[in-house]
């Protein structure tokens, strides 16, 4: 006979409690408890979840255990494959999380019909199978291997894989998938913990890899327990904004590869596009003889690309100034105004400053301090950039310029677009021994560099 209880889970980490606390002792988190009824059956838990047992583990010796390198399934797409580290791991989780409508189906959906002569099973608990349909006519292909089911039962699930043998799970998405296993409703933490581990028992018992879609939360965090994320082997953020073109998939945590790299696609009518050199796309524009425009020698994860940056600095309309920022961190963006400010006597106090980084991009990199202060200060004096320079550099709170990373491979892009010259930190070429045709030309401060832009 099943037991029904009621028992208490961090929203934040999945933390179970008997009864309700203010503050989760796992996490720390404030007011995350929420009540759950959970319904214990021993019957329902020995179904076909527990038929994928027919691999026993025992102990080995440290030794006796082979350290070959894991073996990769070719998704046919190159920036899904270098963001996974190289292709899929067989046995392996991944979770593709993103806000709704950024396109994580569509990415699914069209590597999936890449993979000819590879079966593949996609489960999809919120769109039916005509809608799929329309979706895969959209994208223009076709893959008698991909099998379409639509079901949220874990255990209707778990049947239907063991009579197609597939090679590859799909699952869109774990927030809509229940296990009968418990009385909570799809989606409350205890259904999508329990339905992920159940998941990932399966794929490290049958060697078959699962793919997961999940939600993300107003926050941009994943919905569901901070346990989900530590459950699987790969979480892979797809961010961009829906009003842009282009979209970013970044590798939050890799069991199986580096976190710094990074895909760029281009969202078009028949589906997303990969993006090789995403730096042709985002200088398509010609500004000659325009104030406020700047181009930075940037680093996204370990990938160089070239970035315009815009700015718009205009006497302030009303008593206090606007500040605002897209794409570029706003605090980041106070502080060097107050470096110029202070270091480098540029008065800015009484200015509206709007700045803008094109292409709908979002970056974070310390290197594209030096470009926007110049885009800053090109506005407020309405002078013009010469189109062939590039900028790289962090400034310090002191007005200085401080060293940045990878310099090679931001060289070398902009020696690769046509640029003639680039503005980088002195002390930052020690060991770089390539020539270069282009002239590299070393700054010390804020001052220094405004100097060789101005004069």
């Amino acid at each position: 006979m099943a037991k029904l209880k009621s028992v208490y889970f961090c929203s934040n980490c999945g933390y179970e409690s008997p009864k309700w606390m203010g503050k989760c002792p796992s996490c720390g988190e404030w007011s995350s408890f929420v009540e759950e009824l959970v319904r214990k059956d021993a019957a329902a838990q020995q179904e076909d979840t527990r038929s994928f047992q027919n691999v026993r583990s025992e102990p080995l010796p440290l030794r006796a255990i082979r350290a070959d390198e894991e073996p990769r399934i070719d998704l046919h797409d190159a920036e899904l494959n270098r963001v996974l580290g190289g292709g899929l791991v067989p046995a392996s989780v991944v979770l593709i999380g993103g806000e709704p409508g950024i396109g994580k189906s569509t990415l699914v959906l069209q590597t999936v019909l890449k993979l000819t002569g590879f079966r593949t099973l996609y489960v999809s608990g919120e769109e039916s199978a005509r809608q799929l349909k329309l979706r895969a006519d959209r994208i223009g292909m076709q893959n008698d291997d991909c099998l379409i089911v639509c079901e949220t039962n874990l255990d209707e699930i778990f049947k239907h894989v063991k009579n197609t043998s597939p090679q590859l799970l799909i699952v869109d998405s774990i927030q809509t998938l229940y296990s009968e296993a418990l009385e909570s409703a799809p989606g409350s933490i205890s259904q999508v913990r329990e339905c992920a581990a159940a998941l990932l028992k399966f794929a490290k018992l049958s060697g078959i890899p699962v793919l997961l879609i999940g939600h993300i939360t107003k926050e941009g965090s994943i919905a569901g327990p901070k346990i989900l994320e530590h459950i699987v082997d790969t979480v892979l953020q797809f961010e961009g904004d829906q009003h842009y073109m282009y979209r970013i998939l970044r590798s939050i945590k890799n069991r199986f590869g580096s976190t710094a790299e990074l895909g760029i696609y281009e969202m078009n009518q028949s589906g997303l596009r990969e993006v090789s050199n995403p730096s042709e796309l985002l200088l398509t524009q010609n500004h000659e003889g325009l104030s406020g425009v700047s181009i930075a020698a940037a680093i996204e994860g370990i990938r160089p690309f070239l970035i315009e940056t815009q700015a718009l600095v205009s006497t302030a309309a009303y008593g206090t100034p606007q500040r605002s920022a897209t794409g570029f961190d706003i605090r980041r963006m106070n502080m060097l105004l107050a470096v110029l400010e202070k270091r480098a006597g540029f008065r800015l106090a009484q200015k509206d400053v709007f700045l803008n980084i094109a292409g709908g991009l979002r970056v974070n990199d310390p290197g594209m301090d030096l470009s926007v202060i110049s885009a800053v200060l090109s506005s407020s004096l309405d002078m013009s950039i010469d189109r062939e320079t590039a900028l790289c550099g962090e400034v310090g709170l002191s007005g200085e310029i401080r060293p940045v990373n990878r310099i090679e491979q931001r060289i070398g892009e902009a020696e690769k677009l046509g640029f003639s010259r680039i503005l980088l930190p002195a002390n930052n070429l020690k060991g770089f021994n390539k020539k270069v045709s282009m002239e590299l030309m070393q700054v010390k401060k804020v001052s220094d560099a405004f100097r060789l832009l101005f004069s």
